[in-house]
């Protein structure tokens, strides 16, 4: 599997956010289509009042069909009631189920004043990408911003090419069959000389 280059940061109520990371919500709701490799790093945004990153998970794969379908596979495992999901996906073709695991909290919350301070950050309504470079950028100087870098898969490196090494010398081929050089020069000592 390559190694994700970018995280997905999602926004979330701070209820939401909070089930995520106890691990009693396994699955997030999008009304849309996300086309997400598995294994991408997700970094967890809580709304207001929070309006801070509190923590990180792995996404482990995208459902994606109609909301009822949706529902029926994933139902005990998005931390909403029937009713707030039919309201939610309200008019949608579609739904994907963002499958996650390895939720962890942030020791520390990195607050929305300080993702600020750096460059001009905006939460996004729902959901969007950061390579670890932007990430970094937005963390830089904060006490947690080494913890959740290095939850963050290492960016890939170029692959590795050896140096060509010559082949191994070959043998020599067998001679072809000759006079033999001992026999030849006994014959040439033992003819008569002219």
């Amino acid at each position: 599997m390559n190694t994700p280059e970018r995280a997905l940061l999602l926004s979330l109520h701070p209820r939401f956010a909070t089930a995520i990371l106890t691990g009693e919500k396994t699955v997030e709701l999008r009304r849309q289509r996300v086309a997400v490799p598995p294994g991408t790093p997700v970094i967890i945004y809580s709304t207001s009042p929070v309006m801070a990153l509190t923590g990180t998970a792995r996404l482990t794969g995208v459902d994606t069909a109609a909301p009822g379908q949706i529902w029926r596979r994933h139902r005990t495992t998005c931390g909403i009631s029937r009713a707030e999901y039919t309201a939610y996906m309200e008019g949608a073709a579609h739904a994907s189920a963002l499958l996650l695991d390895c939720a962890r909290e942030l020791s520390s919350p990195v607050p929305l004043d300080h993702l600020r301070a750096t460059c001009a950050f905006h939460p996004p309504q729902s959901y969007r990408y950061l390579t670890p470079k932007d990430l970094q950028q937005l963390v830089d100087g904060h006490e947690a911003s080494g913890e959740l870098l290095d939850r963050l898969p290492a960016p890939p490196t170029p692959a590795h090419t050896p140096r060509p090494v010559p082949p191994p010398p070959t043998a020599m081929p067998p001679s072809t069959p000759g006079p033999d050089p001992l026999r030849s020069a006994t014959l040439v000592t033992s003819a008569p000389v002219r």
